[in-house]
């Protein structure tokens, strides 16, 4: 009834409001005495009404196997019993009502005899189990039964629940209403059950074929709501598994999202679920670009150069196209080269330059600010990646063209960045002088949240422009400094402080070899 009048507000309103004001006098008082003693007469859910459900489900399942063995070819001799089979199903339903008696579910050795019948000839008493176990591990009944929540599901995993959710995905048919929700109560269990053990988030991809079903979903041309929520679905199974990264580039993952995000490329969504589906299917692609191996595939497909001409294109997934090119360049020349000789150089500078297209879903100040961030990443991955030749000759001659308008730009977000770092470091200061502790590591995961990485980037970008030495470019740097009481040795500070805190995540090489590169721009600025 809560969750009912939570839905619909009005409706509670008006039928209090006619009993608060008298006007329901013709309402017949046998009809409400009866209602009240049916809701007094709900079943208590203790373990004897577990037994007696458990009990009474083992007995109707006997009787089908049997009626099945005894009549395999005459389906109306054993009809009777998939009938009660399916009404003992939806009673345990009931069972979602008290989590903390799951242990004793699973004590009961039921478990497997449900999960089993994912495998029924009859598709319905499998899409029962489905609903069944959606219902038992929905998010809002496990709430504050953490323990209870993890017994079964462990049960679950042990007794092949995934391999055989998944399998019974193979044979559901999405022309059918009762099957379409079916497929998409199997995606919701998969999802809670994640949402419990993470694990199973790389042990339903290491023992099903869910994620070459999900491909498959997601090449569909045709939208639904089970293509969006399998773009859902293969999102978590990639934003925290390195191995379901790369199992699925494997798979020739890159290229499937890829075709699936073309659609894309000169025509917005439909409806806010279809904007959320390319949402997903662009953190699909992000995920997947986390492994080298990835990015490989992702410049032979020519990502990059569709994600240009999205960009070009200024439609929805704009902002989309500049945070996977950031994905793809990160820490990877091939794909910063190929980026300037398909002339990507001049799209991203519109960008940067803060030609980013308008429309009312990317209004928001924080939208305009994720895109500058995304691009002055994507502006430092090309200094990295692309150290000498024409091409470097190509992105460094985009900061001395109109007058050194793109120095300009980079200065304002300078100092803008700095302020704000400035203003969190000061409040931080006074949180410790009020004896709220906290570490250095705190201190400065906080600065970096306030927009000190970005800074970084900024800082980086202007020590590649200064060891350039171009004379121009160098004296607009210090014209902007002094026009805003700065000198040099601010730029160094920050550079200092990111070649302090250079981790070793890539190995000790790796972090050597940067820290290397930024000492030599704190040098060439003294």
């Amino acid at each position: 009834m809560e969750v009912a009048n939570a839905r619909n507000p009005a409706t509670k309103r008006k039928f209090e409001d006619a009993v608060s004001n008298g006007v329901a006098t013709d309402v017949d008082l046998s009809l409400l005495e009866a209602i009240e003693k049916s809701q007094n007469a709900v079943e208590v859910l203790d373990l004897r009404t577990l037994k007696k459900h458990v009990l009474s489900f083992e007995r109707r399942l006997k009787d089908n196997i049997e009626a099945r063995l005894k009549y395999p070819n005459q389906p109306d001799r054993f009809a009777d019993s998939e009938v009660e089979l399916h009404d003992e199903l939806q009673k345990l339903k009931v069972l979602a009502g008290a989590p903390e008696l799951y242990p004793d579910l699973v004590g009961l050795n039921v478990v497997p005899s449900i999960v089993d019948l994912l495998n029924h000839d009859n598709t319905d008493i499998a899409i029962d189990v489905v609903q069944l176990l959606q219902d038992l591990t929905d998010e809002d009944v496990l709430d504050d039964n953490d323990d209870s929540a993890r017994v079964l599901v462990d049960a679950l995993v042990d007794n092949s629940a995934l391999e055989l959710l998944v399998q019974n995905l193979h044979r559901l048919n999405d022309s059918d209403p009762d099957e379409t929700a079916a497929v998409y109560g199997t995606l919701a269990t998969v999802e809670n059950l994640i949402e419990v053990k993470p694990a199973v988030a790389e042990l339903v991809c290491e023992k099903t074929k869910l994620l070459k079903w999900l491909l498959g979903k997601i090449k569909v041309r045709e939208f639904d709501s089970n293509k969006q929520y399998a773009s859902e679905i293969l999102a978590i199974l990639l934003q925290s598994s390195t191995v379901n990264q790369k199992k699925l580039g494997q798979m020739n993952g890159v290229d499937v999202v890829l075709q699936a995000v073309a659609m894309y490329k000169s025509k917005d969504p439909k409806s806010s679920d279809e904007e959320e589906m390319l949402e997903n299917l662009f953190d699909c692609l992000c995920c997947l670009l986390m492994p080298l191996e990835n990015k490989e595939r992702f410049v032979k497909a020519e990502g990059v150069e569709l994600m240009i001409i999205i960009m070009k294109q200024k439609k929805l997934a704009y902002g989309s196209a500049i945070r996977a090119l950031d994905f793809a360049m990160t820490k990877y020349p091939p794909a910063c080269e190929r980026f300037v000789d398909v002339l990507g150089l001049k799209t991203a500078f519109a960008a940067f330059m803060g030609k980013i297209p308008v429309s009312k879903k990317n209004k928001k100040e924080r939208y305009q600010e994720d895109m500058e961030e995304r691009l002055v990443s994507l502006i430092a991955s090309l200094f990295g990646g692309i150290l000498r030749g024409s091409r470097r000759e190509r992105l460094l001659s985009k900061f001395v063209e109109n007058e050194c308008e793109k120095i300009d730009r980079l200065m304002e977000l300078y100092i803008r960045y700095s302020d704000r770092v400035k203003a969190e470091t000061e409040r931080l200061n006074q949180i410790e002088f009020d004896d709220l502790e906290m570490d250095e590591d705190e201190i400065y995961n906080r600065k970096l949240e306030s927009g000190l990485y970005t800074l970084q980037l900024i800082a980086v970008i202007l020590g590649h422009i200064w060891c350039s030495e171009h004379p121009q470019m160098r004296g607009r740097i210090e014209l902007l400094l002094k026009q805003n009481k700065l000198s040099k040795k601010h730029i160094n500070d920050i550079l200092q402080e990111y070649h302090d805190n250079i981790g070793d995540l890539d190995g000790p090489e790796e972090k050597e070899r940067a820290q290397t590169k930024i000492q030599k721009f704190i040098m060439a600025l003294l």
